[in-house]
């Protein structure tokens, strides 16, 4: 008889062409830079340092049961009215709790995921739009759901806001601005939050506003969707992992038109992401405090202070960079960004090339305002003597 020949797996095509995840390199190139003895300020990833805060822990720890079920998809409605009366204060809006929340597991899986509850493959509107530099789950959340992706490209010339004006919006079925802006920290003002709200109603898209960073800003508090007075076709993503320093807990929310809010609650409980119990309790804990964030800010504002003088004493201009965790820095001279963050590294001090967030971030490279205060003034030091 003839031997039956073994049939090799193969993965997803999507996997090579995507590529390895920009962080995930990033974090190689610091292990290896390490493993020669050199002691490394981590400022490439955005990851705070902080605990969260004591009241936080609390409500975390009272909350673990002695046995847990499954945790309904649509969260508590502790929770929910948590979410609201925050934004109620904050943006001095409306939400009901009941229908235009929904808690999530963090941002990313909620942004990652949305395409696929949202695009209509069959009805051949499956262009997602989304902001260039920026974050690549955007992107690759459009590719696995079978999207096209269409980057609109952030020009420093142009308040890094991209040009609405440009594209053909009956063919896109979603559209993505990040605002304050990762990576850049740009912020944008509501006249254009409502402008792109107006194109979603006309053309039939949907407008997802990943506002993961409107609680960390140094000038004034940015403007998010969630004030519009119509907010037909509008999702916004909230996060508790920068805000109240929670990353590990995976802990954020979507708010927004009913009835997409109604299509989540529907998706979600086929892919199983909603957060433990235990930390929705940590949650309400969270978004019903401020004094926490107002903490936050101020180390934050410390921080930037620190790096930022350093930079503009070696004639090193930072561009943008009025909110969020990070500065988005000008890349000296002709120097590609992968090469001077490289060479940083070499010197003991970790930041992201700006080429990791598009091809728009090339001549800039980012750095996360993560580590703590005396390590921060470690990394100043060592930028000026490799500027």
């Amino acid at each position: 008889m003839p031997r039956l020949g073994r049939i090799s797996y193969v993965p997803s095509p999507l996997l090579a062409r995507v590529g390895t995840y920009p962080f995930v390199r990033l974090e190689e190139a610091r292990r290896r830079v390490q493993a020669r003895g050199v002691h490394v300020v981590d400022m490439g990833v955005g990851d705070p340092r902080e605990r969260a805060d004591p009241r936080i822990e609390r409500a975390l720890v009272e909350a673990v049961p002695h046995a847990s079920g499954y945790p309904p998809a649509q969260g508590l409605p502790e929770l929910r009215s948590a979410v609201a009366r925050w934004v109620g204060r904050r943006f001095a809006s409306e939400l009901d709790p009941d229908r235009e929340v929904i808690p999530t597991l963090g941002a990313k899986e909620a942004i990652f995921s949305l395409a696929q509850a949202l695009l209509d493959r069959d009805g051949g509107r499956t262009l997602v739009a989304y902001t260039e530099p920026g974050y690549p789950v955007y992107e690759r959340g459009a590719l696995f759901a079978g999207g096209e992706p269409l980057a609109l490209p952030l020009l420093e010339e142009n308040a890094f806001l991209p040009d609405l004006d440009g594209v053909d919006w009956e063919s896109v079925a979603l559209l993505w601005l990040n605002y304050p802006n990762n990576p850049t920290g740009a912020v944008a003002p509501l006249a254009f939050l409502e402008q792109a709200a107006g194109l979603a109603r006309a053309h039939g898209f949907v407008l997802a506003a990943d506002e993961a960073y409107t609680e960390l800003w140094f000038e004034a508090p940015p403007a998010s969707v969630l004030q519009l007075v119509d907010r037909t076709n509008v999702l916004a993503f909230h996060s508790l992992s920068k805000r109240s320093s929670m990353t590990g807990y995976r802990s954020g929310f979507v708010a927004g038109d009913a009835e997409l809010v109604a299509a989540l609650r529907a998706f979600r409980p086929t892919v199983g992401t909603a957060p433990q119990e235990f930390v929705q309790r940590a949650a309400v804990a969270a978004w019903d405090d401020e004094e926490h964030v107002e903490r936050n800010r101020a180390l934050y504002a410390e921080k930037r202070a620190i790096i930022v003088d350093a930079l503009v004493r070696r004639g090193v201009r930072v561009a943008g960079s009025t909110a969020t965790i990070y500065l988005w820095v000008e890349v000296p001279g002709s120097e590609p960004s992968e090469a001077f963050a490289a060479r940083l590294l070499e010197r003991g001090v970790v930041v992201s090339p700006g080429s990791y967030f598009g091809p728009s971030g090339e001549g800039y490279v980012r750095i996360a305002l993560t580590p703590p205060v005396e390590e921060c003034r470690r990394a100043a030091a060592l930028l000026e003597d490799a500027l």
